[in-house]
């Protein structure tokens, strides 16, 4: 759906339409007033955005953030679409972003630390030269949309809780262009950059094992990884 001209009120929608096909609902939907059936967030838009009349353009990144209820657990994902052929800047951006998320999940085991995989994806952003936001985390999933553990993209390593089996958790890396600043527009919901640089979103929803951590909302990537890059061992 993602292509020039569509809006994003066509994308939620559409978006609206396949959950029905699926049998199952938005777990966004009126979520303390939200608007959306899912957050659709342009370039310099971090996270929360509503589906409007905003046309997507060529060279655009669009960020879809997808939960649903069905048979009453909640998954939550989220991905970052280029539109077209993007700048080599913001296409670097995105593959970080995502390699990241990957690097995270590799921290997803048994007798872990929450606080290890937190550290180590800001240490891999600040390594590439970008930065993390702090005001938005990713967080315990299950019954409810937001439960316990949260999980910033932030911390020290050798804190918070030990990962058990049975824990399932939204690791959802933010990450911006330039600063770490953000603020929330009029809508009281779409979070943007300070400085109007873009920002990439990527999550999943992971299932803490005895063994390799299970992503339970696997996609295909989205951008390439680098040459010589090695794929951490993970269950899907």
């Amino acid at each position: 759906m993602i292509r020039p001209g569509i809006t994003t009120g066509e994308v939620d929608q559409a978006a609206a339409q396949c959950m029905t096909e699926l049998s199952c609902q938005s777990a966004f939907l009126g979520y303390r007033g939200f608007p959306g059936n899912v957050c659709i967030s342009v370039n310099e838009e971090v996270v929360h955005g509503i589906g409007g009349a905003r046309r997507i353009q060529y060279g655009d990144i669009v960020k879809l953030d997808v939960g649903v209820i069905k048979d009453g657990w909640v998954g939550d994902t989220a991905t970052t679409v280029p539109v077209g052929i993007i700048d080599e800047k913001t296409q670097r951006l995105l593959r970080v972003t995502e390699d990241t998320l990957e690097l995270a999940i590799g921290f997803a085991r048994s007798g872990r630390r929450l606080g290890d995989m937190c550290a180590a994806i800001e240490d891999e952003v600040v390594a590439n030269g970008y930065t993390v936001v702090r005001e938005f985390v990713g967080h315990g999933v299950g019954r409810k949309l937001h439960e316990e553990p949260q999980v910033p993209n932030y911390g020290r390593r050798g804190s918070g809780p030990k990962l058990k089996p049975g824990m399932t958790i939204a690791i959802e890396p933010m990450v911006n262009l330039g600063g770490a600043g953000v603020r929330v527009l009029a809508d009281d919901w779409t979070v943007v950059t300070l400085d109007g640089k873009p920002s990439a979103h990527f999550e999943h929803t992971v299932l803490i094992t005895n063994g390799d951590p299970e992503i339970l909302t696997w996609r295909e990537r989205v951008v390439s990884k680098r040459e010589g890059q090695q794929s951490i061992s993970l269950r899907k």
